[in-house]
């Protein structure tokens, strides 16, 4: 566990029960005074109503220096010297000794969860230092001087006491709250600076993720967007070679379509690359289900026997979720081209009260023409289903029963944004 600062700067120059050495020093020093005020004080209050022989004086005098000297333990025993007073006195009255003893009770004892002590120990001051006090005016020791009338001598030993008692157990309260609040502050200014060290941390920790998920991100979105058109040039490369010797006219159209979707695929590519450099305000808008006949058309002149079905109701759908839809189909699209050449291919785009659903369905690749041979990295459909899952949608894509293959999404309704009818 860590320590608080006052802790760590105790423990660095720390002599004995001292928290510091100049401490040591300071208590060593208040001993001496107390110790000097109480043998002198002890001497003339004995002496001046019992005659002593000068070995009995000295004998006194030791006894009252030993008492005064109990406040070096003052921080280590709070309680001993004030004990300690109020035993000796009045025999050994020593104002010095009582005012730093109840000083320091007062301000290192814990408050309150030693409140009963400090009060009782402060208490049993006040009333004997007045009882002394008062004891002393009633029997001066003159009869020849006047006393005043006794409520009198009540009422100004029960002033002296209090400023002998009251006033510094007062100010030790007020230090010692002041004490433990500077140090409760400076504890909590060392947990606020290692909260925020942990805070910077987890700053950076989610500063890299975040990093690292737009790197994904990106990187799937250059998938989704090159692929698809890379896939028809190819596509189109393939036919224009078989066909360019047989039927000119037709070789023109496909080049015609190669130089079309190519200029599509660098202006897709400028488009992301682009957003890298773009606020969220100037942003291009992203591919919607709303373009979807387009990219079926784009596969269809590309010679894929592909068809469209759209059913149900229209309902627009947040710009990432038709987005992502719109890349499902693209992939489905872009896979079929891979390696279902020549089959049957249906892309559907269905609306339903629980959400959208989209899928493309090829049949068992055969005939005469086969599929083109392109790369396949396989991370295609890893990266849909991440976009998916994402939204809270479901992905699924495996073979079917008669040898096709089947890519299929369903994103949830709560991502609509408003419903109208599908034109």
């Amino acid at each position: 566990m860590s320590k608080s600062p006052g802790e760590r700067a105790r423990g660095r120059s720390s002599f004995l029960w001292w928290p510091r050495r100049r401490s040591a020093l300071l208590d060593a020093g208040l001993a001496a005074v107390a110790a000097l005020e109480c043998a002198a004080s002890s001497v003339t209050y004995i002496g001046g109503r019992i005659h002593l022989g000068l070995a009995a004086e000295l004998g006194i005098a030791l006894f009252g220096a030993m008492v005064g000297a109990s406040l070096v333990v003052r921080r280590r025993w709070p309680a001993v010297p004030v004990v300690v007073a109020l035993i000796v006195m009045p025999g050994v009255p020593g104002m010095v000794l009582l005012l730093v003893a109840l000083y320091t009770l007062a301000a290192t004892w814990e408050w309150p969860s030693r409140r009963r002590r400090v009060v009782a120990l402060s208490a049993l001051a006040y009333a004997e230092t007045a009882g002394v006090i008062l004891l002393s005016m009633v029997d001066p020791g003159d009869p020849t001087i006047e006393q005043p009338p006794f409520w009198g001598q009540l009422v100004l030993a029960l002033l002296v006491a209090a400023g002998a008692t009251v006033a510094p157990v007062v100010t030790g309260l007020y230090v010692g709250a002041r004490r433990r609040l500077i140090e409760s502050l400076k504890d909590r200014a060392h947990g606020l600076e290692t909260e925020l060290d942990l805070l910077a941390e987890q700053a950076r920790e989610r500063a890299r993720r975040a990093r690292l998920e737009e790197r994904t991100r990106i990187a799937r979105e250059m998938h989704d967007v090159v692929a698809h058109r890379v896939s028809l040039m190819v596509v189109h490369a393939g036919a224009l070679e078989r066909i360019v010797a047989k039927d000119p006219e037709r070789a023109a159209q496909s080049a015609k379509l190669m130089g079309e979707v190519g200029r599509q695929a660098l202006n897709e590519l400028r488009e992301i690359l682009g957003v890298l450099r773009m606020s969220e305000e100037s942003a291009v808008e992203p591919d919607s289900l709303t373009a979807l006949p387009r990219l079926v058309d784009q596969s269809r002149a590309a010679g894929m026997a592909v068809t469209l079905t759209v059913s149900g109701s229209r309902q627009e759908f947040t710009g990432e979720a038709e987005q992502t839809a719109y890349r499902v189909v693209q992939e489905g699209l872009t896979n079929a081209h891979k390696h279902a050449g020549g089959a049957q291919v249906s892309v559907l785009l269905a609306y339903a009260p629980n959400g959208v659903r989209v899928s493309v369905v090829n049949a068992c690749p055969g005939g005469e023409r086969a599929a083109a041979a392109l790369p396949s990295g396989g991370n295609g459909l890893v990266g849909m289903r991440e976009r998916v899952v994402a939204l809270g949608g479901t992905f699924s894509a495996g073979p079917e029963r008669d040898g096709g293959f089947r890519v299929e999404a369903v994103l949830p309704s709560r991502l609509a944004v408003r419903q109208d009818r599908l034109v």
